[in-house]
Order: structure tokens, then C-alpha cells, then sequence
């Protein structure tokens, strides 16, 4: 089946890249955050508490670029400073049967980069900008070829 740039989802760019997500603890300092961020070569980590199932409950995310405008202030501490002073919360998310038009246009109008992706009120993944942007090149890459076998007949 052949998609189109409006029918892809959420649900498709994350069966594609997985659903792992990075997380850390709200009572984590910017400095444990610095870390993850760069162990894991990510832009971002979801600030989350875990419930009695284990289940992750979003509190906030925080990103590479919430760090850098931390510590542009005057005398900072990224060893005393915990992530919930800086991270972004409430957090807007994304379902999976969003498309990603729907996502493209969202991400651009809140100047956000990454949208955690949430099922029936359960985390089920994170897709970034990148993401959403490799998913429609790939797209419309095979729509081009799709049109340019079909011109040549």
C-alpha cells in the first residue's frame, strides 16, 4: 500500500524507530541530566515518576536546549539544581493515530522539537522533529519514484 504524507501516523514512526523512551526523575539535578542526555546522544529526557505497575507517569521533559538557557544565568550549579526547576510542564503531547501533517503543524506552531507520544493516558513512545521530518522524506521519496516510473511508463 502506498501512503500519503497525510495518512502516516505517530503509530507508523514509532513502529518504524521503536518506542524506547529516555527518562529521568524529578528529583534528578541538571548535572544527572547533562549525563543522560549525552550517554544516551539524545536532545531531550522525559521527566517521569513510576507508579506501583511500574508504569511511567509524565511530570515534564526536559531538553538539551532548557540546560543551556539555565546555565547562561549567573552563578549556576548544575550539581544542586534539581530538573524540575527547569524542565517544561504540562507537556504537550501527541497520540498515536495523530498524522503526522497534524504533528508537523503542531510541532512548528508550539516550537517544540519533542512530543511524547501517549495511548490511553499510558506513554508509548517519543518522536522528535528529526523523526518526523525522516518520516516524510522517506515518503515522499517513494512517492517520486512512484511518480517518475509511472511518467516513464
Amino acid at each position: 500500500m502506498l501512503f500519503r504524507v497525510g495518512d502516516m501516523t505517530l503509530q507508523d514512526i514509532l513502529a518504524a524507530k521503536g518506542s524506547a523512551v529516555y527518562w529521568i526523575g524529578p528529583q534528578a539535578t541538571l548535572a544527572e541530566v547533562a549525563h543522560k542526555l549525552v550517554e544516551h546522544k539524545v536532545g531531550a529526557l522525559l521527566v517521569c515518576t513510576q507508579d506501583d505497575q511500574g508504569q511511567l507517569q509524565l511530570q515534564g521533559i526536559v531538553t538539551e536546549r532548557d540546560i543551556l538557557y539555565y546555565c547562561a544565568r549567573p552563578k549556576v550549579d548544575l550539581h544542586a539544581t534539581k530538573v524540575t526547576e527547569v524542565m517544561s510542564s504540562p507537556v504537550i503531547t501527541g497520540s498515536p493515530s495523530d498524522s503526522v501533517e497534524q504533528i508537523m503543524g503542531l510541532m512548528t506552531t508550539k516550537r517544540i522539537r519533542h512530543l511524547p507520544v501517549i495511548d490511553q493516558g499510558k506513554l508509548v513512545g517519543l518522536v522528535s522533529i528529526g523523526d518526523v521530518v525522516k518520516a516524510q522524506h522517506a515518503l515522499l521519496a517513494v512517492e517520486n519514484r512512484f511518480m517518475k516510473d509511472y511518467i516513464r511508463g
